[in-house]
């Protein structure tokens, strides 16, 4: 039942992620339509109109025609009529959400952190539960190592059975849920790919800059570490490399007795960090803030789990 549910999920999410996507604003040149501040490289399929007469400027020279769009202020879910399941489901809820609290508290990068928290407290439950499996999971690692040891080398069909057989026994012992702990990672891709779109796609939140600090929503570090505000990127990157570290580290229930397997943190944040390079800097935003919530969750069930087996 598990596993047909997860298929489920699966198809869901492939159909709603093959209905929309970024357009990136092509020139006369075939080349993207750079803005030359801040080197951010324009989206062609804007929902709402750009404040700043610089970027409107672009649009109209390469015969977008941005005024029949909503201005942002005036920018609601419905705006634009439907325009896919992914568009219409998660983009532009999550667009109007953003531009309205941005608008509310005066800045869309504190919005991204506040929206990206307000999610991950909704999600809280599942979250919670893949936090408390991992933990058990390294509870019953030492008896997974002791099977995988005792069958090493052999793969022949009837070793290979009783292996399967002998794992399956201590999941059960432990109450292990294999579809749990990787439930959260599948729900969060559409989540993460919806911010991007939002922040790529709507004007107000990418002509922004957090905090009046220099760190441009729609700017990726790559282009933003050239910039005269080249430390508040760095310090971004710092930042995701930090978290996602820590957050893969909690999270792996690898054995990690492997050299192969100890290296699996360290090769997936540099993974992440190298994409986070040519990503926006909002996006960047909201993947520090989830990671941080990651780890404060996580040293919560731990914790909570130590003072349960003290009592």
């Amino acid at each position: 039942m598990k596993n047909k549910k997860l298929k489920i999920l699966v198809i869901i999410i492939l159909l709603l992620l093959t209905t929309g996507c970024t357009k990136t604003l092509v020139g006369t040149d075939k080349k993207p339509v750079e803005y030359k501040k801040t080197g951010q490289k324009l989206t062609k399929n804007i929902l709402c109109q750009p404040e700043n007469k610089e970027i409107r400027k672009l649009y109209e020279d390469n015969k977008v025609n941005i005024d029949k769009l909503p201005t942002c202020k005036n920018f609601k879910i419905t705006s634009g009529g439907y325009e896919g399941l992914w568009t219409s489901i998660f983009v532009k809820p999550l667009a109007y959400v953003l531009i309205k609290l941005g608008g509310l508290i005066g800045d869309y990068g504190v919005s991204v952190i506040i929206i990206s928290l307000l999610i991950r407290l909704a999600a809280y439950p599942i979250t919670k539960k893949t936090a408390m499996q991992s933990e058990i999971m390294k509870k019953a690692q030492p008896e997974l190592n002791r099977i995988q040891k005792k069958y090493e080398g052999k793969q022949d069909q009837e070793s290979m059975m009783k292996q399967n057989q002998e794992m399956m026994a201590i999941y059960k012992k432990y109450n292990i849920s294999p579809v749990s702990g990787c439930l959260f990672a599948m729900l969060q891709l559409p989540i993460f790919i919806a911010f991007f779109e939002a922040v790529q796609r709507t004007p107000v939140i990418f002509e922004d800059n957090l905090l009046g600090i220099g760190l441009h929503l729609g700017t990726t570090p790559s282009v933003g570490i050239s910039s005269s505000t080249f430390y508040v990127y760095i310090i971004l990157m710092l930042l995701i490399a930090g978290t996602t570290f820590f957050a893969f580290k909690m999270n792996s229930t690898a054995n990690m007795e492997d050299p192969t397997m100890k290296m699996m943190p360290i090769m997936m944040s540099g993974m992440i960090i190298i994409t986070a390079l040519f990503m926006p800097s909002g996006l960047g935003i909201y993947w520090v803030t989830s990671n941080l919530f990651t780890i404060v969750q996580n040293k919560l069930v731990k914790r909570s789990k130590e003072l349960n087996g003290k009592a």
